[in-house]
């Protein structure tokens, strides 16, 4: 299923190839759309709502990485994109869903928390550092917070 979203200063292209997603893409979308005003960014975003065969092959193509993972972000490669054009974010449901329910969260938080760390990704934070990793984080609460979702990290 295809779909966009519009949120304020945010246009979300949506691709989900999981059932397991469906109900699930406004709640992204205004995850996304909190992320971006958050960073006072606009443009577009492309989001893949994946399950773990798709998320897997892009890991093994792109990071050399075999098996999936929970989120993967591809910024725009410099000078390729069009204008506002903000990246990728794909989510592998099935990875999503057994760490949700390992965390004991609800999936649709979770899968909230990794959207917002997929963006920020996007924009240029990583958390290679611990002082980074630490102002990462704090990021992501506030914007959870902002759509009263809890500390994914508590």
């Amino acid at each position: 299923m295809k779909g966009r979203a519009v949120e304020a200063n945010l246009e979300v292209d949506i691709l989900a190839n999981s059932a397991l997603w469906r109900g699930h893409e406004e709640l992204l979308s205004k995850a996304l759309a909190a992320a971006a005003q958050a960073e006072a960014r606009a443009g577009t975003v492309s989001l893949l709502l994946g399950d773990d065969v798709s998320v897997a092959e892009l890991n093994q193509q792109f990071r050399g990485k075999s098996g999936p993972t929970n989120v993967l972000s591809f910024p725009p490669a410099p000078g390729t994109s069009e204008p506002g054009f903000l990246g990728d974010i794909a989510l592998a449901a099935e990875t999503i869903v057994e760490q949700a329910n390992f965390q004991g969260k609800r999936f649709e938080h979770h899968a909230a928390h990794l959207v917002v760390h997929g963006f920020l990704h996007l924009i240029g934070y990583d958390h290679e550092k611990p002082a980074d990793a630490e102002a990462m984080e704090k990021r992501e609460r506030a914007i959870l917070a902002s759509i009263g979702i809890e500390d994914p990290y508590a």
